[in-house]
């Protein structure tokens, strides 16, 4: 017998701004949100294994950001306006209380969410998500080269990765051959296919540009994670060619109570491991409601 925690619903929300943002819902709406916020170049699909499981400890929330998977590219992309996309999500879902998971592109926009309403955040998660220095793998020279002079050549030199090979090493980069194994079919192909939609292309080239905003605000983030101290929890694949190990450190010291976990994956952690990943979440969610149901009682 279906439950309503196994219902699991696409839909779509006008913008304000114009367009259509595409999400996944599913579980009880009465329970805390669960924002899932996606990598480049991917799309809700990233969580298509665990929404089922992690929806019977929360209302889940999964959109495709917009350009991606089967949301609308923004008129004037950013991660400002990304950000204010998802948050008229949130508002047009009255989400409330809400854990927000938290992977590379996706960390501007849910840490943005959550400076912007810190007392709604019972939780982050973490997930190959960068906000700090230390986070930044060497190959990133030629994108701190064009923050700094952003001309023609230096654009072209940190825009390499747009092609369908610097596509699928989101994947697969320095990753072993065995978890590689691991992965279910191709989906960077899916990614790729989007990438090449109208629009997308130059919308990939203005994000990484306006990266560099989100990089300038590090230290406004640390000051807003050691005030607040959100409850979180950090699952890591280790073989990420993105966003160095160190990265890992950065978090723990920012959240000294913060559980973390390391594990044998890449960047895409949840193509390889989402049976863990979706324990640890699950977990994290409900003795998080426990701890603060007791506070409450208290």
């Amino acid at each position: 017998m279906q439950t309503q925690s196994d219902k699991i619903a696409r839909r779509r929300l006008g913008l304000s701004g114009g367009g259509e943002l595409a999400y996944v819902t599913a579980g009880d709406p009465s329970y805390p949100g669960l924002l899932l916020l996606h990598g480049y170049a991917s799309s809700s699909a990233t969580f298509r294994d665990v929404i089922l499981p992690l929806s019977r400890a929360a209302h889940v929330i999964a959109p495709d950001l917009p350009g991606y998977g089967e949301s609308d590219p923004l008129p004037a992309p950013s991660f400002a306006a990304l950000s204010d996309a998802i948050g008229e999500l949130l508002r047009h879902l009255a989400v409330g209380q809400r854990f927000i998971y938290l992977h590379d592109w996706g960390a501007p926009v849910g840490l943005s969410i959550a400076m912007q309403s810190p007392e709604l955040v019972e939780g982050l998660i973490i997930q190959n998500a960068n906000a700090h220095r230390s986070g930044f793998a060497p190959q990133w020279e030629a994108t701190f080269a064009y923050w700094s002079d952003p001309t023609p050549e230096n654009k072209a030199r940190a825009t390499t990765f747009l092609t369908y090979e610097g596509t699928r090493d989101q994947y697969t980069r320095d990753v072993p051959a065995e978890v590689v194994a691991k992965i279910k079919g191709e989906p960077w192909v899916e990614d790729w296919r989007v990438l090449n939609l109208p629009g997308r292309m130059e919308m990939q080239r203005t994000l990484l540009a306006d990266y560099g905003k989100y990089v300038a605000r590090f230290d406004a983030i640390g000051a807003y994670l050691k005030q607040w101290q959100p409850p979180a929890l950090m699952i890591w694949g280790r073989h990420d060619a993105f966003f160095d190990i160190a990265e890992t450190l950065s978090w723990i010291q920012d959240l000294p109570r913060m559980e973390a976990h390391i594990l044998d994956g890449g960047h895409f952690l949840l193509e390889t491991h989402p049976e863990p990943a979706a324990a640890f979440m699950t977990g994290f969610i409900k003795q998080t409601r426990e701890r603060s149901a007791t506070r409450l009682r208290d």
